[in-house]
Order: structure tokens, then C-alpha cells, then sequence
């Protein structure tokens, strides 16, 4: 094989028309992400994208959507009780996770009902 991967650009998780509005409240106003425009050859789909470190999340309308609730991005996070304090003060509900090795993680859900996953790696 010539090829090989380097690494992931972008996620994109699903949520319903009309969600442009919910989703720059949600990712850029409490969560701090920056959004980044869609080329114009795609803004006709709706939804909207954000950076998220080097890489972007996309949210993206779908016709007849579901939210995930298993499927999930898992999202870098330092000083993951800040960002426990952030939700709190937004009244975001989110499940404490059992910790992984080397991790913390917490469980939220989006506006839409997406499942996403906040890890934040730990020394000891």
C-alpha cells in the first residue's frame, strides 16, 4: 500500500432544519468553538461548521433526522471542571463518566440530542 492516514479533518454531526441558530448558541456562545465559514458551494445545505483545535466539527441538516445516542465524537478538553462550571451556569446537564486510564470524561448532549463525549487526560 502506497498510501496511509494522517489524521481526522473534520466531524459532522447530524441535526434538523433550521438548526443554524441553536447550533452557534450551543458549540460558539458556551462552548467557546469558533465558527468557520462553509464554502459557498455548500451553504445551500444549511447547517454550519466551527474549529475545534486543528481539526472542525460540521453540523449538518439532515431531512429525516435522528439523533445519535450511541454514536459519538470524543472531544479534547484541558481544565474539564471549567468546563462543568460553563454548563452548570447554561443549566446543560451532563453524566459523569466512570474514568478511563490516564482520562476524565463527562457525557452531554447537544441541542439536538446528539451524544457527544468531553475527555480531558490526566497525569498519574
Amino acid at each position: 500500500m502506497s498510501f496511509r492516514f494522517q489524521g481526522i479533518v473534520h466531524i459532522q454531526l447530524a441535526a434538523p432544519k433550521g438548526c443554524e441558530d441553536q447550533a452557534r448558541h450551543f458549540f460558539a456562545n458556551i462552548l467557546g468553538l469558533t465558527e468557520i465559514p462553509k464554502p459557498e458551494n455548500l451553504r445551500a445545505r444549511g447547517g454550519c461548521w466551527f474549529q475545534c483545535g486543528n481539526q472542525e466539527i460540521h453540523i449538518g441538516v439532515e431531512e429525516d433526522f435522528k439523533p445519535a445516542k450511541k454514536a459519538h465524537p470524543g472531544l479534547v478538553v484541558t481544565n474539564i471542571m471549567d468546563l462543568k462550571n460553563t454548563l452548570k451556569l447554561h443549566q446543560i446537564e451532563w453524566k459523569e463518566e466512570p474514568p478511563i486510564e490516564g482520562r476524565e470524561r463527562i457525557h452531554v448532549t447537544d441541542p439536538f440530542g446528539n451524544r457527544m463525549e468531553f475527555l480531558e487526560f490526566i497525569n498519574g
